[in-house]
């Protein structure tokens, strides 16, 4: 099945509630993106009247997330997947809309079929871009996924 913007968000609703709650969405899942959003309200500020950094990491991380389950789904292979490094730049204020962009569907699928043809762990970068409502860059995101098969293929005649 297609992941669709509705479908990632009742997954964010039952498996990651805190997203959720605090606002963030899936706005667009296609062949070569997916775009999130969150508004910076009361329940996901800081003292400094902006949104907290945790929140626009959740978003960032969603947006990176929604495309590799996507593709882990339609490659039907048993895979696991998990976040093991991350890194941010903040350089403006998050109020607002903010709207994250990941653009790397193509290096995703790559990854994943190199996991499969060689049966090895692969572990990639995927960038997040955030912008707010006046396409001023808020903040980069980076996060590395590893892609390992959880079982190998069987090699029957």
């Amino acid at each position: 099945m297609q992941a669709t913007p509705s479908l990632m968000n009742l997954f964010l609703l039952r498996k990651l509630p805190a997203a959720y709650f605090c606002g963030v969405r899936v706005k667009l899942i296609d062949e070569n993106s997916c775009v999130t959003s969150v508004k910076h309200r009361w329940i996901n500020q800081n003292p400094f009247r902006s949104m907290y950094f945790a929140v626009q990491a959740m978003a960032a991380e969603l947006s990176t997330g929604a495309l590799v389950f996507d593709e882990v789904a339609r490659s039907k292979a048993k895979i696991s997947i998990i976040i093991t490094a991350n890194k941010s730049e903040y350089h403006k204020k998050a109020t607002g809309r903010i709207t994250f962009s990941c653009r790397d569907r193509l290096l995703i699928r790559q990854a994943i079929r190199d996991a499969i043809d060689h049966n090895q762990p692969q572990q990639i970068w995927l960038k997040s871009t955030a912008v707010n409502q006046q396409n001023e860059l808020v903040s980069e995101s980076h996060f590395q996924w590893s892609i390992k098969l959880k079982s190998p293929p069987l090699n029957l005649p």
